[in-house]
């Protein structure tokens, strides 16, 4: 059985790393050196616009040039990444000799030390080596962060301080919610939700929290915000770590400034994740993109929750009218017909393409496309029910081409 690699983490703040080389690998090992602390200094004649990009902006020395023995001098770890090997060995020798331990990109037997397969998940960094097979460390650290964010492996992690956490969970796939997201999620004691939430998010909770859905909590006469406020509030005062799970982006037409709000002057901390809307995740699901060069320059995202007359109403819809560009709606399946008259009538052609689609990112996602004309028809024949995001526009009528 080959000899094991000792796997042990390095303290590089304010300590000099030599990278040779200016391609792939050095793009993929950067960030991560220089969140260490690590300062930089790259050799190569050339390198990929990335990393040109973070010299410029003075995250790393770059030296346009080819290696030379004694560029080491100083280091304290490097690495040798160009595509000729017998650079790389001449990099490792002299690391050898200096004492610095060297990775070899191209044959890491060769190295006197190899990169492990990195994650990270709540302060955890997680490496894994394998013996020289990068596919398989890769599978591992890949498998064991995806069983941490979900809650399968045991973390010992201290408790999540009282407070809330406003987190989008994206469009509706569970698989859509932001890494963040699910780890607080699973260190929730409390999840206030409601039906736009991913639903199925829901069943990975352990059985110890409470769930409370925010559509059932009593208000009486007091409006259902203020109540949802209140349960929010009561829980993080009585000690728990709450988390209020919304679907797509809590800024989004969510009321999650309202919520942020309402915690902060009550003393409650807060805590903001943001989610995949499903103003842009939805449509992308269905094959429609919301912008696209030569056909759309704008994008605006508009809620339909009142009617174009609604004296409520801060819409400028003859002003929306005369855009050229892509109208995202949200919460407009009721009133479409009134929205495309409104349309029409200040200007939008008649013929504009639009594309309505239903369950974004669910098994149950449906799309119909029809035009501004036509499309209140065409979603009552196809009894289209909320939720759903309707998009009018140039972008709305294109589709790839069938292989």
């Amino acid at each position: 059985m080959a000899e094991q690699h000792y796997l042990v983490g390095l303290e590089l703040h304010d300590r000099l790393v030599v990278l040779v080389g200016g391609g792939s690998v050095v793009q993929r090992r950067a960030p991560r050196l220089l969140a260490s602390g690590a300062r930089l200094r790259v050799i190569s004649p050339s390198v990929t616009a990335v990393v040109e990009g973070m010299a410029q902006a003075g995250e790393l020395q770059w030296l346009p040039r080819r290696y030379a023995d004694g560029d080491l001098a100083d280091a304290w770890y490097a690495m040798a990444c160009t595509d000729d090997a017998g650079v790389n060995a001449e990099v490792v020798a002299e690391a050898t000799r200096r004492r610095v331990f060297c990775v070899r990109a191209d044959a890491g037997e060769f190295g006197t030390a190899v990169t492990p397969a990195v994650g990270e998940h709540g302060g955890l960094t997680l490496g894994v080596l394998s013996g020289g097979e990068p596919k398989r460390s890769a599978a591992v650290r890949s498998a064991l962060v995806e069983a941490l964010q979900a809650g399968l492996v045991a973390d010992a992690a201290a408790p999540a301080a009282p407070g809330v956490a406003l987190v989008g969970g994206g469009p509706g796939d569970p698989g859509l919610i932001t890494v963040r997201g699910r780890r607080l999620l699973s260190r929730a004691d409390v999840v206030v939700t409601d039906r736009l939430a991913p639903q199925g998010l829901l069943e990975e909770l352990p059985s110890h929290v409470e769930v409370v859905d925010a559509a059932k909590i009593p208000y009486g006469r007091a409006m259902q915000q203020d109540a949802i406020n209140a349960v929010l509030i009561e829980a993080a005062k009585a000690g728990k770590f709450v988390v209020r799970l919304k679907g797509g982006d809590p800024f989004v037409f969510g009321r999650g400034f309202e919520e942020l709000l309402a915690c902060t002057e009550a003393g409650v901390a807060v805590t903001v994740v943001p989610g995949v809307t499903s103003a842009f995740a939805a449509p992308a699901a269905a094959g429609v993109p919301v912008s696209h060069r030569g056909v759309a320059h704008e994008i605006v995202v508009v809620s339909g929750h009142v009617a174009p007359d609604d004296p409520t109403s801060l819409v400028d819809w003859p002003a929306l009218a005369r855009l050229r560009g892509t109208l995202v709606l949200l919460m407009g399946v009721q009133r479409i017909a009134a929205f495309a008259e409104v349309l029409i009538r200040h200007g939008r052609p008649a013929d504009t393409p639009v594309a309505v689609v239903r369950n974004g990112t669910l098994r149950s996602q449906r799309t119909v496309r029809s035009t501004l004309a036509k499309v209140a028809d065409a979603m009552a024949h196809e009894q289209l029910r909320p939720p759903a995001i309707i998009v009018i526009g140039p972008v709305a009528g294109l589709a790839p081409n069938p292989a």
